[in-house]
């Protein structure tokens, strides 16, 4: 069952690399003890004052541009893995962000039909919400 919550949660991928998972709040949208050094967001109401990119990414779908997702992802992880406090964010944190983050997974080394499993785990058990954004998980290396 859904239940209604707010994510400003640090996550650590299974290669201890850090950052932060982000629900969009309406009240204080960008309210933060430290501002990231780079936010990459799933959902086009973010508009924060720091550093930041976009991907197209609708409500319960996948990336419209898949190459362009996955080396927007790389570079989140590879600036991540350089120290910068990076944050990934859609509108509620689970589906886009859950799927961002077990993207990641995959990306720094864990297996790819475990990452759904591992971002439930780690992150949020309602991360990753549809069939098609499991799929997407599961096949990402072969984009």
């Amino acid at each position: 069952m859904f239940e209604a919550h707010r994510h400003l949660d640090p996550v650590v991928l299974p290669d201890g690399t850090q950052l932060t998972a982000a629900s969009f709040d309406p009240l204080v949208p960008y309210s933060r003890a430290r501002d990231p050094d780079y936010g990459l967001y799933l959902d086009p109401r973010w508009q924060p004052p720091w550093d930041h990119g976009y991907i197209d990414w609708p409500d319960f779908g996948v990336p419209a541009n898949t190459e362009a997702a996955v080396e927007a992802l790389k570079t989140v992880l590879e600036r991540a893995r350089s120290g910068q406090n990076i944050e990934v964010g859609c509108l509620g944190g689970h589906g886009r962000t859950g799927t961002a983050l077990a993207c990641l997974a995959v990306l720094a080394g864990h297996p790819a039909l475990d990452a759904v499993a591992w971002a439930r785990s780690s992150y949020c058990r309602e991360a990753v919400e549809t069939p098609e954004q499991e799929a997407f998980v599961a096949t990402l290396l072969n984009f």
